[in-house]
């Protein structure tokens, strides 16, 4: 499931969909432009809570995936651990895949 997750992120990437990077991510929350933040399992706690608090400042959804920092940046070129989504057809199936991630089930 998490190869499925990463390679959804590597298209919407592809397609232009994606802010990579902390201050690109604040911008979009900002801008109101992001749909879903996604956060690497391995991100520290004071980046996280940066995040997540502009995040819910703006009523945006928070999901932490079931990977590294590491894993995240060779699907997607780029070494981040904070990912904005600004795409609703992406958002919503990653957020799909990571529910079922951290329920366990393949989908």
């Amino acid at each position: 499931m998490n190869e499925k997750i990463l390679q959804l992120l590597g298209i919407a990437r592809r397609a232009g969909r994606l802010s990579l990077g902390n201050d690109a991510v604040i911008e979009s929350l900002r801008k109101r432009s992001a749909k879903l933040v996604l956060l690497a399992k391995d991100l520290s706690r004071r980046t996280s809570g940066g995040v997540r608090f502009a995040a819910d400042k703006e009523g945006i959804a928070v999901q932490v995936l079931p990977s590294t920092m590491d894993e995240i940046s060779m699907a997607l070129g780029k070494r981040t651990g904070v990912v904005a989504v600004n795409d609703a057809g992406f958002a919503s199936k990653l957020l799909t895949l990571c529910t079922a991630e951290t329920a366990g089930t393949e989908e």
